[in-house]
């Protein structure tokens, strides 16, 4: 039997593109081929593979990881860091991706190889068929050049992708292409922003990641769920720092708590029960005895909860059982808090509109 072995980029990509590649090949293996050491983070990456195991699985088609090398996809793409989606860089990419496929294939004793990237309308299909036949002819190889995005191939692809409940990617993965996306749209680069105390944030691409592991698991126990859309207020803190009394102390600072004017100080103008009310911004600082009562935990420290903190949803319970309204005022907690404390305080967070999608179990 003849083998194809088809360089895959994600299921986006792929699963439509697969379903097609048998069809017209119903003689064939098909194998699938996840190689792609552009995509960054490395978070980014394993939800993009987990998806395409999920595609794979479905259509029951092997599925092989190739190595991620992204020091070496740095190496070969360095001083091309500025080139427009299409441009050079990409084309680099190719190259890597087609090359390392053309290995593969030979290492499985397969005579065909192709690319589910000729199904993006970002990237460019006649520099793919360039690259593929120039290999094809030096590796005594076919090269599988197919056109399924065009005519009606787009919105059969989109229907795939919908009704399988796959993952939609919302930039290319190279962390490049990222950062050039973002700064057209004005939007936060929220993709690279990972807390140093590994809580998952909204829409996150750790949050991601749990949907789909979910959506996974619904599919394996056989329940009927779908994957609902919900716009919302999202928030990342950048930075922060607090001070008392001049010194620098440890502090943990509470979800959707925002300064505009991102630095101020105040003084401690009142206290009751270790909750402390400041003389500007609505500020409240909590001592860890008070934390530990309204979230029913057990702290000893800020060191121990800035290294094991609550959930986000249960700070932004917290923040409502303080507030009783939504508020963006800073609460921040602390060990201690005294009367007439002088505070100083730098926090630059920011919220913004953003979209997430969420599981809704039918039965």
């Amino acid at each position: 039997m003849s083998k194809i072995v088809v360089q895959i980029c994600c299921s986006v990509d792929s699963h439509y593109f697969l379903e097609c590649l048998r069809q017209d090949f119903p003689n064939d293996e098909i194998i699938g081929f996840f190689y792609n050491p552009n995509i960054h983070p490395y978070t980014e990456y394993m939800l993009r593979l987990k998806d395409v195991e999920f595609s794979c699985k479905k259509l029951g088609i092997t599925l092989l990881d190739g190595l991620y090398d992204i020091n070496k996809w740095y190496e070969i793409t360095k001083g091309y860091e500025n080139e427009p989606e299409k441009g050079n860089r990409c084309t680099i990419c190719f190259d890597d991706r087609l090359d390392v496929t053309v290995l593969k294939a030979k290492e499985l004793g397969a005579d065909k190889f192709t690319t589910t990237l000729l199904m993006s309308p970002l990237k460019s299909q006649e520099k793919l068929k360039i690259i593929g036949d120039n290999l094809a002819t030096k590796n005594a190889l076919e090269f599988i050049y197919k056109d399924y995005r065009s005519g009606s191939g787009g919105v059969n692809q989109s229907l795939a992708v919908k009704n399988n409940r796959l993952y939609r990617q919302n930039y290319c993965g190279c962390m490049y292409a990222l950062n050039a996306q973002r700064e057209a749209q004005n939007r936060l680069c929220d993709e690279l922003i990972t807390p140093i105390s590994q809580q998952v944030l909204p829409n996150s691409i750790e949050y991601r990641l749990a949907l789909f592991e979910q959506r996974d698991k619904l599919v394996d126990e056989g329940k009927e769920f779908f994957i609902k859309k919900v716009d919302f207020i999202n928030y990342r803190l950048l930075n922060g720092l607090l001070k008392i009394n001049k010194n620098i102390v440890p502090s943990y600072i509470v979800a959707y708590s925002y300064l505009k004017s991102q630095k101020t100080n105040a003084k401690v103008e009142f206290i009751k029960e270790g909750m402390a009310y400041l003389s500007k911004n609505g500020i409240i600082l909590l001592d860890i005895n008070r934390f530990n009562d309204l979230t029913n935990s057990s702290y000893k420290s800020i060191k121990e909860l800035l290294s094991n903190p609550l959930s986000f949803d249960d700070e932004v319970k917290l923040r409502k059982s303080i507030l009783k309204d939504f508020s963006l005022s800073p609460i921040l907690v602390v060990d201690s808090i005294k009367q007439d404390d002088f505070v100083e305080l730098v926090l630059n967070s920011t919220y913004f509109s953003d979209t997430k999608e969420e599981i809704e179990i039918i039965s």
